[in-house]
């Protein structure tokens, strides 16, 4: 054998040696490579799977929310409507009462100029001061009445209000997925979905709760009276346990005047808005938190 045929043989042993280590290079960076490929689909897979999980939780929160709107919507046309047929029949209730102390007037001057049916007559006015008393009693109930259907409409609006934020809570968990997506998707080239969010609508505004007087037994005197802007000022404030919001009655003698809602208040002084006037008050007309 010549020495050519020599080195030829160790030229070609050295590179099958080099070409053999070329492949088991080329298959162990092809291994990792498919491994870090799978892990990382596997990764997206899962993400994917939770984002599905998650938009169909928010599908259902978004149906079981618009149910629980249309139902209450429907809740609060049905307590509009009975307030208004409560402020009916109010009305009501106050033009009988007007009535019946017309005839109470009218029948203390029968008394007054007929000696013969006294008796009679005695007796009747009783039972019509008894309806009186009876109306009264109605109109405060139905007072209450509204009070309460007002309260349980606000406690509605709430609700409604919780609904809004729990879906917001979910959009924002949406959003935060959706980051993470786009940053597995990015060394793969591929191109995030677009992410859609929901802007809450200002449609529905707390309001305040309505302040419901307390009847503590308070009494004094009206001092001065604000015709114009129906205002009216009283002989006791702060000091006598007079809070602003308070509901007080003015009455001269056994005749109802109006309601007075305080809304500013001094040591030895309150003032107030008139509210169901059925006359103008006077200094010295009589204030009680009770009829």
């Amino acid at each position: 054998m010549s020495t050519l045929t020599k080195i030829l043989i160790v030229l070609v042993t050295i590179s099958s040696i080099f070409l053999c280590g070329i492949v088991v290079t080329y298959v162990a960076l092809a291994d990792n490579y498919k491994e870090e490929h799978d892990k990382i689909k596997t990764e997206r897979d899962g993400l994917v799977e939770k984002n599905k999980s998650l938009t169909e939780q928010r599908n259902v929160m978004e149906a079981q929310k618009i149910d629980k709107e249309n139902e209450l919507n429907s809740e609060i046309t049905r307590l509009n409507t009975e307030i208004d047929t409560l402020k009916g029949q109010l009305k009501n209730f106050e033009d009988q009462r007007k009535s019946w102390l017309q005839r109470v007037s009218d029948m203390a001057s029968v008394v007054e100029t007929t000696t013969q049916t006294s008796k009679e007559t005695t007796k009747l006015m009783m039972d019509k001061e008894a309806e009186l008393n009876k109306l009264k009693a109605d109109q405060i109930k139905l007072i209450d009445q509204f009070e309460d259907t007002s309260t349980t409409l606000l406690e509605k609006l709430a609700v409604i209000q919780t609904l809004e934020k729990e879906k917001k809570q979910l959009i924002e968990e949406k959003v935060e997925l959706q980051n993470r997506m786009d940053k597995l998707l990015q060394p793969t080239g591929r191109t995030p979905a677009p992410v859609v969010t929901v802007t809450q609508k200002p449609d529905e505004i707390a309001r305040p709760a309505p302040v419901i007087a307390k009847k503590i037994g308070l009494k004094g005197q009206v001092t001065a009276v604000d015709t114009k802007n129906k205002m009216a000022s009283i002989s006791i404030g702060t000091a006598d346990g007079v809070k602003e919001g308070m509901k007080f009655h003015v009455t001269r003698g056994d005749k109802f005047i109006c309601d007075m809602l305080i809304i500013d208040t001094d040591a030895e002084e309150a003032v107030g808005a008139l509210e169901l006037v059925q006359e103008q008050p006077k200094p010295g007309d009589t204030v009680s938190t009770n009829l």
